[in-house]
């Protein structure tokens, strides 16, 4: 009776792990059949679009302005902790229409933008000029504004970039607190 309950449940865990195998085995061959499709999509250039991707149509060249700046970004340099820096990046507007920023950015309360704020003609010219404050910073900094136009694409993005000495702790201003008795 032993023996046959023993060979019972040795019959049992067997079928319970080939039946898991098989699973296992067919989950695999499931993932392998959809990755070689995918595979075969992308071999024949066949641009399949996810279901939660929503329909863009291109831009209409007539309808838009196109930023075009000499510099992008611009190096301020070493400079002392709590020095303010200011940079004006000139753009013209190499677009079919008048070319409107709507908003800017700046990536932090130490730097402030100002634009251009009346459209800019086709060929004609505007600026966007940035303030950054190095007061509480040091180290390597690089902070950015970014500009949502009525270009293609709709967001542009300027960066100021160099490095803030600390101040010296002997320059520092002693704090004096309460006394403790």
């Amino acid at each position: 009776m032993n023996t046959i309950l023993r060979f019972s449940a040795l019959a049992i865990a067997s079928a319970v792990t080939l039946v898991s195998c098989n699973s296992k085995n067919t989950d695999e061959a499931e993932r392998i059949q959809a990755l070689e499709q995918k595979i075969s999509q992308l071999e024949q250039n066949q641009v399949v679009t996810p279901a939660n991707v929503q329909s863009v149509q291109p831009a209409d060249p007539s309808t838009v302005g196109a930023f075009e700046f000499s510099s992008m970004e611009h190096d301020f340099g070493t400079i002392a902790e709590g020095e303010v820096i200011e940079h004006v990046f000139n753009f013209k507007n190499t677009g079919q229409a008048p070319l409107v920023i709507s908003n800017i950015q700046a990536s932090c309360g130490c730097t402030s933008p100002d634009w251009t704020k009346s459209p800019i003609k086709p060929g004609d010219e505007g600026f966007v000029k940035v303030v950054f404050n190095s007061a509480g910073k040091s180290g390597v900094q690089s902070p950015t504004v970014t500009i949502q136009a009525n270009t293609s694409p709709n967001v542009t993005r300027l960066r100021l970039k160099g490095t803030v000495n600390q101040k010296s702790a002997s320059a520092a201003k002693p704090t004096l607190g309460p006394v403790k008795k």
